[in-house]
Parts: structure tokens; sequence; C-alpha cells
């Protein structure tokens, strides 16, 4: 482990020389890739600092214990220290598990009401009040890309960017189909129905993550049927970008400005073929592995939401709590941080970043 740690430490003082250096700072797509790695590094530097104290310390220690009258006081500091270093060690198997690129980038989060008609829509409403809480709470910036709303109130669907630091890294745990069982607005009889939503968490591509060229994109214009007023509905602002080669269809019409709209709809589209490209990866994880990131079609129940019980279950990792009105406010973190716990734990089954 520590030659593993020693290797890491030298690639950290290479990195902070590089992103110094004024030729790296003028590349700029290599000094973002160099600053990520830096920050990624750093907290795994700080362990190895504290790690390597502690062997030096248990070595000293050891010494000491040639001495008659130190002898038993040195044994206790060695069981001390034995026992940090254990639990050093377990933290630092954590730290070494490969961070997934897209980890640190930010999130195009689409909310799509399922089944259960109007109540559906309202659902999604309040999934998506749900992540803007949760966002504002982190300290991240929100922004509607796109929206069709409901006939009684929430979303048929919603699509907004979600930016800040480690953003999909945080919100990929929220893809796949979250369920609701509650007594709908429009229920006489008092009966329980079962709603659903499905939610898509991508990461947002950069410039140069994706290469698009002109020519493969085809641009339609349309008058937006979205709120806004009298001058969003009667001009052509609304725009639809379809990549010919993929088939793949963004659009946005929550601005007044087309322009607004095509740059909008555009960082949609990236992040769409991207995304495509990460499908295949997670699929591959979820062959060799259990994964706590959805794949595929994300039609996998992940949640449900039980309002007469006050209760919501984690089917994932089978996580049970009772604090509902507290999760649709947008406290989510607790969910998130256990299912993150269980996805570190799979890939250390697997031996993903184990020390050689």
């Amino acid at each position: 482990m520590l030659d593993k740690l020693e290797d890491i430490n030298k690639r950290f003082i290479e990195v902070s020389k590089l992103i110094v250096d004024p030729e790296i700072i003028s590349d700029m797509k290599q000094y973002i890739q160099l600053n990520k790695e830096y920050k990624d590094l750093e907290p795994i530097i700080e362990v190895y600092k504290t790690y390597k104290n502690i062997l030096s310390n248990i070595e000293s220690s050891k010494e000491m214990l040639k001495d008659d009258e130190m002898k038993d006081m040195a044994k206790q500091e060695i069981e001390d220290l034995s026992n940090e270093k254990e639990i050093l060690e377990e933290n630092i198997k954590v730290l070494l598990i490969p961070k997934d690129p897209a980890d640190s980038k930010n999130a195009v989060v689409e909310i799509r009401a399922g089944a259960g008609g109007d109540e559906a829509s309202i659902f999604a409403g309040d999934l998506y009040r749900m992540y803007i809480n949760f966002s504002s709470n982190k300290g991240w910036k929100t922004e509607i890309v796109d929206i069709a709303e409901g006939t009684s109130g929430g979303y048929k669907e919603i699509i907004f960017n979600v930016s800040g630091e480690d953003v999909y890294g945080i919100l990929k745990f929220e893809s796949g189909v979250h369920r609701v069982q509650r007594v709908p607005q429009t229920e006489t009889q008092g009966r329980v129905h079962t709603s659903a939503a499905s939610v898509v968490v991508m990461p947002e591509a950069e410039e140069f993550d994706v290469d698009i060229k002109d020519a493969d994109i085809r641009k339609d214009t349309y008058c937006s049927s979205g709120p806004g007023g009298q001058s969003v509905n009667t001009t052509y602002s609304a725009v639809r970008l379809t990549h010919i080669p993929t088939g793949i269809v963004a659009q946005c019409q929550d601005q007044k400005s087309q322009l607004k709209n095509y740059d909008k709809a555009l960082k949609v589209l990236r992040t769409r073929i991207y995304e495509m490209e990460l499908q295949k990866k997670l699929e591959e994880d979820a062959k060799n592995r259990k994964t706590m990131v959805s794949s595929g079609d994300r039609s996998a129940k992940i949640r449900t939401y039980n309002f007469p019980q006050g209760r919501i279950t984690e089917h994932r990792i089978g996580l049970t709590k009772y604090n509902l009105q507290a999760t649709m406010s947008g406290d989510i973190q607790e969910f998130i941080d256990e299912l993150q716990i269980a996805e570190n734990a799979e890939k250390l089954k697997e031996g993903v970043g184990s020390p050689e």
C-alpha cells in the first residue's frame, strides 16, 4: 500500500508543478484536466501524510521496547497506533477506488411523469422541487431547459441543468423509477393510488468531450407552448436540434431568445450523445458487479414514497426511513451517502482500487 501511495505522491508533486506552468495554463483543456486531477489527489495525499507519520511512530515505539523502563508504555502506544493504522488503511482502500471521470461534471436532469395520469405529473413536480431544494442547500445552481406542464399541476416532463461541485457524482444515484403511494387530490373515495415518475441524470458534456459537426445538426424552430407570455408564444423562439448520425433530439423553449434556446439545446444534445457512450460503460459495469447506479432504460424501481405511512423505501439497499416530509423538502443526502457506501463496498469486493 505504501508503494502505491508513494507513486501517487510523486504524481501529485508533478501535477502541482504543471498547473502553474504558463504553457499549460494557456491550454484550457489540459489545464482543466490537470486541475481536476490535483483536486482528486489532494485528499489521498492528506491521508498519505498521516499514514506515513503513524508508520514512523510505530517504528519509534518498537525501538523503545528495548528500554525496560519504557517497555509497557511502548507496548500500549504500538497497540493504539496499530488500531489507528488499520482504520486508516480501510479509508485508503476507499480513496484508492478509481473515480468515475464524469463524477465531477455538472448534470442534466430529466423528470418524466409515468403511469398514474394527473397524479404522476403532480408527483413529477414534487420530485423537481425536492431536487431544487437539495441543490440549493448544496450551493448548486439550477436552470430549466425544457418544460411540459401537467393538466392539473406538476409536469409531464421537465428538464433542467444543475451546476456546481461534483454534481453528477452525487445525483447519479437518483436515476430510475420513483414510485408514490398516496390519496390523489382528485380522489373522492379516499383510496390510495400508486403513481410513478422516472428520473434520468446525465453528466453534462463539455465541448471537448463530444465533437459535433455543424453539418450533422438539423435545426427546427417553432412557437413555444410553455409559460412566459405572449412574446414567447408568438415568435419562433423555441429550438429543436436533431443529431442526424444518431437520431438524438434535444429541444429548448425556456428563453425568449432563439439564440439562448439554441445554446441550451446544443448543451443537452451534446450531453445525450456523451451519455449514450456512458450507458455502454454502465451496462458493462452492471454485468460485472452489482451497481447502485441504474443503467440501460432506467426502468428499475429504485424508491417508493408512501405518504399514508410517512415512509420512504430505498429498494436497492433495503433501507427504510420514516422522514417523508423532510425528504420531499430536499433532505436526500442520507440516501445518497448509504448508496455511495454500498457502491464502494461492491467495488472493493471486485477488487477495484485495492492496493497491489
